[in-house]
């Protein structure tokens, strides 16, 4: 099930919109990672970058058989045998990963969709101790080039409790150095158009 407000733009235009090494490197993905899982991985955009940093396997998924394509596509046109790209119904469905699967979960641009509680503790369940989950949306702004409409984006106050919710607490600012801090959450500027939120289970 696509979430709502979910098309995507062209691959030019979606990839002017993100710094994929910065963003991770401030969500706290690092080489000490093993296996992660990209929910929603469209393009590949982090899938690509993830790979380059992390020991493990990133696990790709996504529900267009089309997105999966062009990953894997990419992945192999860098050398990059370190990704396992899935079409896979992860909101409806689950992941099909065993628990306590992966030291990383990307969960970006995902969390205006209509039940994201069940997706966390999707992500909750395939997190291994000592795991971390990387939120990342849209800011909650009019003149953001894309994004879903403002009545369904999550403000990253939203985000921290709907994960408090699934099992998770904030990681602490070591884990997302340049934190910059809103009201009520610990939130990481991700300019131009994004915030982020680090996470581990409780």
């Amino acid at each position: 099930m696509k979430t709502r407000d979910s098309g995507m733009p062209d691959e030019t235009m979606w990839s002017s919109f993100f710094a994929p090494d910065v963003v991770l490197a401030k969500l706290g993905l690092t080489r000490e990672c093993r296996d992660v899982v990209d929910l929603g991985c469209g393009y590949g955009t982090f899938t690509i970058a993830a790979a380059r940093i992390v020991r493990g396997i990133v696990h790709a998924l996504d529900i267009d058989p089309a997105m999966i394509a062009t990953t894997m596509a990419k992945a192999q046109a860098a050398g990059l045998s370190n990704v396992a790209a899935r079409q896979c119904d992860f909101v409806s469905d689950g992941t099909g990963l065993p628990d306590a699967r992966v030291d990383y979960v990307m969960l970006f641009n995902l969390l205006h969709c209509e039940e994201p509680v069940p997706l966390l503790r999707e992500a909750r369940r395939v997190l291994g101790a000592g795991g971390r989950l990387g939120i990342m949306h849209w800011n909650h702004d009019a003149a953001t080039p894309r994004g879903p409409e403002l009545a369904i984006r999550p403000r990253p106050q939203q985000c921290r409790q709907w994960a408090e919710q699934a099992g998770f607490v904030l990681a602490g600012a070591e884990a997302h150095p340049g934190a910059e801090a809103h009201p009520g959450a610990e939130v990481v500027d991700l300019p131009p158009y994004h915030f982020g939120i680090v996470m581990r289970p409780r």
